[in-house]
């Protein structure tokens, strides 16, 4: 959960080759993704590059080396449930009565710890890129952004 600002827009009527896009930009191979692989198996998209017509600026030797080793404390969580030592627990813990838990947990430790100690600093810094400043305007509304040309004009 790191902005990495890129300077692409991305855009397609196809979201399973959207996502596949992103991925190869990301240096992932868009079909051992188990969510693009499925979905282009079910026919909701393309997922194989191959498949895909992409216009626009060459991107094929796009390729930002990024790894999907870093977890973050809910992956690790849900890891543990789904394929480590809580895995005996599975049902107890996610399909019971007592599911809130997992909702209540997210809450306190995001809202209380994580965004506080580590999220506002980085929305910070995403806002002060040039996409961030844009996203700024756009929350001001279009009018704002173009009263803001014409002071500079």
């Amino acid at each position: 959960m790191v902005p990495h600002v890129k300077n692409y827009i991305l855009a397609s009527a196809d979201q399973v080759a959207i996502d596949a896009v992103a991925a190869k930009m990301m240096g992932f191979d868009p079909m051992s993704i188990k969510f693009i692989r499925l979905a282009a198996e079910d026919g909701f998209g393309a997922g194989r590059i191959e498949e895909i017509e992409i216009v626009g600026e060459d991107i094929s030797g796009v390729n930002w080396h990024f790894h999907d080793n870093q977890n973050t404390f809910a992956s690790r969580g849900q890891k543990m449930i789904y394929w480590g030592p809580l895995k005996p627990f599975e049902k107890i813990l996610l399909r019971t009565a007592i599911v809130p838990w997992s909702y209540a947990a997210s809450i306190a430790y995001h809202d209380f710890y994580w965004y506080p100690t580590i999220g506002k600093a980085r929305v910070r810094e995403a806002l002060a890129t040039p996409w961030g400043k844009l996203f700024r305007e756009y929350e001001q509304g279009l009018p704002a952004r173009a009263a803001n040309e014409a002071k500079a004009a």
